[in-house]
């Protein structure tokens, strides 16, 4: 056992000295060596688990969930736009109550083990959800909506545990919280280029519902984690303790939340996230409508996404490799600023004053697509660093779970406010006279947060750490091969 020890920390001495491939090579070898040092220092468990999760189920099934559910509503379930985007926001209530699937995983083991029967059951019920929307020919809205609804909770149950991860890996190695922000950026990423591309095809070739079927493999890989974790069993747990365990955890939140170094760029993740409302759904409706819009094909509109997923991977390259140590402040104030002025390019193409310049609709909407993407992606990852180093030790985990679903619960107020505009403006699967406004209003909403920039801190979200006064009293914490858990936290914030 010492003699592992002593191997793993000479391999990590040669990670740390050796400055990496240079010049030309850095373009092959670059990628890899990064890897290799995130999986010697991370161990390699870790990144296979984030390259699973957010890769492959997040990024590639995430993609095809959502072109598949954009087509289902459109076409199988044939609602307007504005109740589509209001459904949307029902199927993503269990992102937003995190916390709780954050909870349980930490404080109730199931017989014995406190990570792998939550990833095997999530799989489970991804796998059944899916299958259960494929296979009906005729199903009720409500039943959809709910199959839905469950397949986003097999993905946040298992999404939570892999943040829990990020969230201690980033406390114990805070030099790397960037790194592995970028690695799960550039996993999702990735994998949503990958899903984009092929979901036209494949929405063309077997429909919506044949795609749901497809969606069965993702979440299979769920089940699969959860089978090959190494971790130790939990003997002689007290399961009668589990209801002080989570007045413990609440309080040690709730004491955590309301201090100002956090609530203040919880609100502004919250404000910002809020007021750039989604109309997406009116978008896409206009996009391929074949009297008003431009009557993009479904493959079309799959290699759109796809290019939006290319923003969104050269907008965490530019971070990773450019824009990780600015100020926090800095960063927001050019990415909100930007995020407001790349929404126009929506209200020239719906003016159709691309063609007026001569430049196809499929290109300018492309282009748009990319360029909203990566500043999206750019505003976004230092307050996803930032988040990283809040969390109080102990908790690490439920806590990161809380700070992503204020986002999420931004995301949600921001669909339901798009749909009511959209409503109110009466954008209807055939009339898009007042698209345009809804396009104006949303990006001047976009901009307003740029007086709230007070709220978050001025420095490197990099060098952030949250202070806590309990450490001498955390336990000692499982030592799972999917993570380094480690609950010592001296730096201050």
């Amino acid at each position: 056992m010492v003699e592992e020890e002593n191997i793993e920390e000479a391999c990590r001495k040669a990670v740390e000295e050796d400055d990496g491939p240079k010049g030309v090579c850095y373009c092959f070898w670059g990628p890899i060596y990064w890897f290799k040092m995130l999986a010697v220092e991370m161990h390699w468990s870790f990144v296979f688990g984030v390259v699973s999760i957010y890769g492959i189920n997040q990024g590639l099934g995430g993609a095809l969930s959502r072109i598949g559910t954009e087509y289902y509503m459109k076409d199988v379930q044939r609602v307007q736009p504005s109740e589509a985007q209001v459904y949307s926001g029902i199927t993503s209530i269990p992102w937003i109550i995190k916390p709780i699937w954050g909870l349980l995983t930490d404080v109730v083991p199931i017989m014995g083990y406190r990570r792998r029967p939550y990833f095997i059951l999530s799989g489970m019920l991804g796998v059944v959800s899916m299958l259960f929307i494929s296979l009906h020919s005729k199903l009720q809205l409500v039943l959809a909506i709910l199959a839905l609804t469950a397949g986003n909770l097999a993905g946040a149950v298992a999404d939570v545990t892999v943040d829990a991860c990020v969230a201690q890996n980033s406390i114990s190695h805070p030099s790397r919280a960037a790194d592995m922000q970028s690695l799960c950026t550039l996993s999702y990423s990735f994998g949503g280029l990958l899903g984009f591309s092929i979901s036209g095809v494949f929405i063309h070739l077997i429909g919506p519902k044949g795609v749901f079927g497809l969606l069965t493999l993702p979440a299979a890989l769920i089940s699969l984690v959860g089978i090959l974790l190494s971790e130790p069993q939990v003997s002689n747990f007290a399961y009668n303790e589990v209801n002080q365990k989570f007045h413990d955890a609440a309080k040690s939140m709730w004491t955590t939340l309301k201090g100002p170094d956090v609530w203040r760029p919880c609100l502004y993740m919250y404000i910002s996230t809020t007021v750039s409302l989604n109309i997406n759904e009116g978008l896409f409706y206009w996009y391929t409508d074949s009297k008003e819009g431009p009557s993009f094909s479904k493959e079309a509109v799959g290699y759109i996404f796809s290019m939006g997923a290319i923003g969104s991977f050269l907008g965490a390259l530019l971070y990773q490799n450019v824009l990780k140590n600015r100020s926090l402040r800095d960063m927001l104030f050019w990415t909100q600023l930007l995020f407001g002025l790349a929404g126009m390019l929506d209200l020239m193409l719906v003016q159709r004053m691309n063609l007026r310049f001569g430049i196809p609709d499929y290109l300018f909407i492309v282009i748009g697509e990319a360029v909203s993407q990566m500043i999206y992606r750019l505003k976004w990852m230092p307050l996803l660093v930032l988040c990283s180093k809040l969390c109080p030790s102990g908790i690490e985990g439920t806590f990161f779970a809380l700070l992503m679903s204020i986002g999420n619960l931004g995301d949600l107020s921001s669909s339901w406010g798009g749909g009511l505009l959209l409503h109110v403006l009466n954008v209807t699967r055939i009339k898009f006279e007042d698209l345009w406004l809804a396009i104006l209003i949303r990006n001047i909403l976009r901009v307003s947060p740029l007086c709230l920039l007070f709220l978050v801190p001025k420095g490197d979200p990099n060098a952030f750490m949250l202070s806590t006064k309990d450490e001498a009293e955390t336990s000692e914490p499982d030592n799972i091969e999917l993570a380094s858990l480690i609950h010592s936290v001296d730096d201050k914030f």
